[in-house]
């Protein structure tokens, strides 16, 4: 027995959010929702509330709106935290200008795979709480109920650009839990980080890591690994049928999943090899459901316009592969490949899975973009920005409020010193619904509870 409970504590260690995060450990409580038809956030609902707005015109700037346009010399407008007017020479009374001459304007970055806060900084193991590696099925549990809202790494995403982030469990799991989307301000409590009305997500895991972490136990093969997605579905299809009869029986892993079933909690699906991705869109047709983005497809290429077709996105690294056997076969094309599917009808995402990368994913779309155009494709810088905001927010549900500059959406954007895909970039100043939330000038940045010790230091 000791030596089985070494072993265990042993895989918990070694394997976290996939094999991409090295450092994991995991652990998470448990979550709940109501099963009632309209109350899938239950008591947990967005309390955010925006930051007040300022009324700016930015003049002068190149901007690329997210929807693949890039206009030269354009003025941008927001008040009410709402994007208001895009156009040349806006007349616009009462509002603060910005001279915006030489720089570039885009919508805010979306990052659709983070563990900023799951697994928060300092790494240490007692704030380590991504995976809930007890049961290779979690449906049950949430990832905001493990955020710590105090990350220090969120600033430093913000510094990058990033405006929204979502935050997924691991993938030690064959269901790893809900995931949730936060907007990047700075905040007390979780509820109050929550995009509102952002839907929930699920995360899962295919491949490697659910079998690698449960060998003992199972699943310990690819195919004990569909055999248990399959058991899990036609168990949350045996809970609806149940609800009819019983509306007020509670079963929260099922609860998850007849989420999913209802077409109100949306698949994030890890993923790296093209005939897995497949099969998981077959199960996702056995039962009636639809995935919504493949995260980490390094082989994504290979069924790029199986992806188009079925309306799935790929959050996809620019240039990481190798770190594992199912992470090989990669090209660095993979996500110009991607988005080029049936005509440029598909939909390609860079995502960080990574506190460090998400600070500079615009130079990971610009390495993309670099890699796409060696290979032949004529891919518009325009085209590219919606790989990092227009794209992710579709992933998550949220294109209606976010990942655009379209007029009424908010006013999450960002102000780069120059072009956005060139490694000499900075962002200038970041706005979240039309607050000011990070500028370089004047070291403006949301300080959290954690590091005002620190922040007092330096000054001193």
């Amino acid at each position: 027995m000791i030596k089985k409970l070494i072993v265990l504590l042993t895989l918990a260690v070694l394997y976290g959010c996939g094999s991409d995060a090295p450092s994991i450990f995991k652990s998470e409580i448990e979550g709940s929702a109501k099963n009632f038809e309209d109350d899938i956030h239950g008591t947990y609902a967005s309390t955010y509330t925006p930051l007040k707005s300022e009324n700016v015109v930015i003049r002068n700037a190149t901007i690329f709106d997210g929807n693949g346009n890039k206009f030269l010399d354009f003025d941008v407008h927001f008040s009410d935290g709402k994007i208001k007017n895009l156009g040349v020479d806006l007349e616009v009374e009462g509002a603060r200008e910005i001279d915006a001459t030489g720089k570039y304007v885009t919508p805010g970055i979306v990052d659709n795979h983070s563990h900023m806060g799951v697994y928060p900084a300092p790494g240490v193991r007692t704030s380590s709480d991504g995976n809930e590696a007890t049961n290779p099925v979690t449906a049950e549990v949430w990832a905001e109920h493990s955020v710590w809202s105090q990350d220090p790494q969120y600033k430093l995403a913000l510094a990058g650009g990033v405006t929204t982030f979502h935050v997924l469990p691991g993938s030690a799991n064959l269901f790893g839990g809900r995931g949730v989307t936060l907007k990047n301000v700075s905040a007390n409590t979780v509820p109050d980080m929550k995009f509102p009305d952002a839907p929930h997500s699920l995360k899962m895991a295919c491949g490697e890591n659910p079998k690698r972490v449960y060998r003992s136990r199972g699943p310990s093969t690819r195919m004990g690994n569909v055999a248990g997605y399959r058991k899990a579905w036609i168990g949350a299809e045996n809970h609806k049928k149940r609800l009819e009869r019983d509306p007020e029986y509670r079963d929260i892993k099922n609860e998850t999943l007849v989420g999913v079933l209802d077409g109100k909690i949306l698949v994030h699906n890890h993923c790296y090899r093209a005939d897995e991705m497949a099969t998981m869109i077959n199960i996702s047709q056995e039962f009636g459901y639809k995935v919504s983005t493949f995260h980490h497809g390094v082989e994504a290429y290979k069924i790029a316009d199986l992806l188009a077709d079925e309306g799935i996105c790929a959050a996809l690294w620019a240039d990481w592969w190798g770190f594992k056997h199912e992470a090989y076969d990669m090209t660095i094309a993979n996500i110009a490949i991607v988005d080029q599917a049936r005509g440029g009808a598909g939909c390609a995402i860079v995502h960080s899975d990574s506190a460090s990368g998400i600070q500079r994913l615009n130079q990971e779309a610009a390495k993309a973009l670099a890699a796409g155009r060696r290979a032949g494709f004529e891919i518009s810088e325009a085209r590219a920005m919606t790989w990092l905001t227009k794209n992710p927010a579709k992933s998550l549900g949220i294109l209606d409020k976010t990942g655009t500059l379209d007029l009424g959406k908010d006013a999450d954007l960002v102000i780069w010193s120059g072009n956005p895909f060139s490694v000499y970039t900075k962002a200038e100043q970041v706005y979240i619904d039309g607050a000011l939330t990070f500028d370089k000038a004047s070291n403006f940045m949301p300080h959290t509870d954690f590091d005002i010790g620190i922040k007092e230091w330096e000054e001193k």
